[in-house]
């Protein structure tokens, strides 16, 4: 095994601290859009709520903060891994998704729709920037998710779950 010397070492802590910062503003993002959802909805954090197999809205609102709140936790732990930073915030948009379809259930209208569809869109770009084949640090499948947390950030605003 080939050891890192010194600017290259560098060269790739620089990169990996780069891509963190990438993979925690999306999650920071998909968390801030969960908790709009929900309060939208209604529902505002209450860890009381939270159960191992949520059926009541409530209690799926308290789990999508609360998924959401440990992957954006989970990305100040620990030293940058691109791979496992991106699997947070694609976690961060999957919780965003659950939280879409609550709030989508208390305002149906065309927006609400949108915002639903944009999460959705959100979510599987992220996993695909954590999957296989990006393993967090493909550039073309993490700008990918970048702009498609934004277009969910602008939906989520439209309908009114800022």
């Amino acid at each position: 095994m080939t050891e890192l010397r010194g600017d290259e070492q560098r060269r790739r802590n620089t990169s990996q601290d780069t891509l963190r910062e990438r993979h925690t503003a999306r999650a920071r993002s998909a968390s801030a859009r969960t908790a709009g959802a929900c309060r939208f909805a209604g529902f505002a954090a209450d860890p009381g709520s939270v159960v191992a197999v949520p059926a009541a809205a409530a209690a799926k609102a308290a789990n999508a903060l609360r998924l959401s709140a440990d992957a954006v936790a989970a990305l100040t732990a620990g030293s940058p891994d691109p791979a496992a930073d991106a699997r947070h915030a694609r976690n961060a948009a999957a919780a965003a998704v659950l939280a879409a379809q609550i709030a989508r259930s208390h305002g149906v209208n065309q927006l609400c729709d949108a915002a639903y569809d944009a999460a959705v869109k959100a979510s599987l770009a992220a996993g695909r920037a954590a999957g296989r084949d990006g393993l967090g640090a493909s550039d073309p499948l993490n700008a990918e998710a970048e702009a498609a947390e934004a277009d969910a950030v602008a939906a989520a605003t439209a309908a009114g779950w800022t």
